[in-house]
């Protein structure tokens, strides 16, 4: 079984806050799995990101998933990558990255969610849970009561695999998430907005340990 990390940062495209800065100071805060997210920039331009950003990884000993852009596969050290597109075809994934990769997915329905499930991926970012300025998102939000209702359902179907919330999670929402039966939560904007973004990072990292 492939290691999941409870909390998973994700970058943010911010005019005057590169993304392999927020890597460093996300590693230096204490990161265990950074998710690069990046769809504004050509592959000369992402594969120099991600090298910079996978040698700080491998300095601090962090998993480095990348979002979408999986034709960059075995081009630079990326463990994993993660699918935002709702309806990828996870089981051609597969047979393309191989059984060692990770692959997780995003899902906004219980269907959707299943669908994941059964194709084989490793982890499941389901969301949004509330409104998110870290990207345009139209699906309805699930909330407190949605994720417990989906824990419920996967628990009554004997299934196993972690499922992170993720949208709009701030810290005051962790323990209410975590009381769920979730996983996990993926977080960008309430650490990369944060003025302390250290002290950010370690305060969600301390509250999803708890």
């Amino acid at each position: 079984m492939k290691y999941i990390e409870k909390l998973q940062y994700i970058t943010h495209d911010l005019p005057e806050f590169t993304a392999v800065e927020q890597v460093q100071l996300a590693c230096e805060a204490g990161a265990k799995w950074i998710q690069y997210r990046c769809l504004s920039k050509t592959d000369d331009a992402l594969l120099q990101d991600i090298n910079a950003i996978a040698e700080i990884c491998d300095d601090w000993g962090t998993t480095l998933i990348v979002t979408d852009h999986v034709h960059l596969h075995g081009k630079a050290d990326i463990q994993g990558f993660h699918m935002e597109d709702l309806d990828a075809d996870f089981i051609a994934l597969r047979r393309l990255v191989g059984g060692d990769i990770t692959l997780g997915g995003s899902a906004s329905t219980v269907e959707g969610l299943m669908r994941l499930v059964n194709e084989g991926v490793d982890y499941i970012i389901y969301g949004p849970f509330s409104t998110t300025g870290s990207k345009p998102n139209n699906d309805p939000l699930i909330g407190f009561e949605g994720y417990a209702n989906l824990m419920d359902n996967l628990e009554d179907l004997n299934l196993q695999i972690p499922v992170l919330a993720a949208g709009g999670i701030k810290l005051s929402d962790v323990d209410g998430l975590l009381q769920t039966g979730i996983f996990g939560i993926a977080v960008s904007g309430a650490i990369n907005c944060a003025d302390d973004f250290v002290g950010a990072y370690q305060e969600f990292y301390e509250a999803v340990k708890l």
